[in-house]
């Protein structure tokens, strides 16, 4: 490879979401002369959620899109070099580290911030992806609100699956929880306490045949995998809990993650096992996974990469 497609940065930023920008208004502002990447998707997550309500500073709310440019915008001002390309490969065996872009276009960086982000899984089935937005949501602490004192659905087993149901409990009218086996993956105590509610409705051995609604949900076709017996059922708002896959194959054998795949960090700090690299935002939290605590993650990822380049005279 000729040395024309070799660039040189001090920090290097991978990913777009509220944690990748807030990290690039922070290192800018810090005069690190960031590069950020946005990523298969730029803005992150927040780009697929229609109404963000519980972002402080938006008294009226903010669409997720918009409130990403506006992110995106704020970083560019401070001086942030933002590109679109995706990083694809990694080498951090050695300092500069080295990114690939797209498989051409290679980086070195003397330090790097991954904020790469998950992405929710979804159960594939085509008026999934053509409803989301519009009654089809794969976060309920987002947008459970939306459907306060109406009937909705969620699916999944585990313990995101029975926090979700029991959370739009307390806000929905009755939830319809849909399992695939004949048993819950959850703990105990969660199980028990969907169990235990007595507006959450649960349907053992189902699966989601269809969403049905033409511009936003207005029921559900489910099948028992029994019986075969289809059934559908009035509802407002579809939940997907099945999980969500962390953006982090791209580093592995370089740098620790749990068996998930998400970036192990040391607590209370940004830092992985390799000193110079530091991971923020839902990349390396399966817990909270809000934009107000990715962004926050973001800053203390920009503080420790500016305080390591200034420890290592490279700042």
């Amino acid at each position: 490879m000729s040395n024309s497609t070799i660039e040189k940065v001090s920090c290097l930023i991978i990913g777009s979401g509220p944690a990748g920008y807030t990290a690039a208004i922070y290192t800018s502002r810090a005069n690190m002369k960031p590069l950020l990447y946005q990523g298969i998707q730029p803005g992150g997550q927040l780009t697929i959620t229609t109404e963000v309500e519980n972002y402080p500073g938006y008294p009226d709310g903010i669409q997720g899109p918009e409130m990403m440019v506006e992110f995106e915008k704020q970083a560019a001002r401070m001086g942030a070099d933002i590109r679109f390309g995706l990083a694809t490969k990694v080498d951090f065996s050695s300092k500069p580290f080295k990114v690939w872009i797209d498989e051409e276009k290679e980086i070195h960086a003397d330090s790097i911030i991954i904020a790469t982000g998950a992405s929710a899984k979804w159960l594939g089935i085509e008026s999934e992806q053509r409803l989301n937005g519009y009654g089809v949501s794969a976060c309920a602490v987002c947008d459970g609100f939306f459907f306060r004192g109406k009937e909705v659905a969620i699916v999944g087993a585990g313990d995101t699956a029975a926090e979700e149901a029991h959370y739009l409990s307390k806000l929905c009218s009755t939830v319809h929880m849909f399992i695939r086996k004949d048993e819950m993956r959850a703990s105990k105590v969660m199980q028990d306490r969907v169990k235990n509610t007595p507006n959450i409705k649960i349907y053992w051995n189902t699966d989601t045949d269809e969403i049905l609604g033409e511009t936003k949900v207005e029921a559900v076709r489910i099948k028992n995998n029994k019986s075969g017996e289809t059934t559908e059922i009035p509802i407002s708002g579809f939940f997907v809990a099945i999980g969500h896959q962390p953006n982090s194959s791209i580093f592995n054998g370089f740098i620790d993650m749990d068996e998930a795949g998400y970036i192990n960090t040391i607590p209370g700090t940004s830092k992985t096992n390799i000193e110079g690299v530091f991971a923020c935002g839902d990349v390396q939290d399966k817990t909270y996974r809000q934009a107000v605590t990715a962004a926050g993650s973001g800053c203390m990822a920009a503080l420790d990469a500016e305080r390591y380049l200034s420890a290592h005279g490279l700042h």
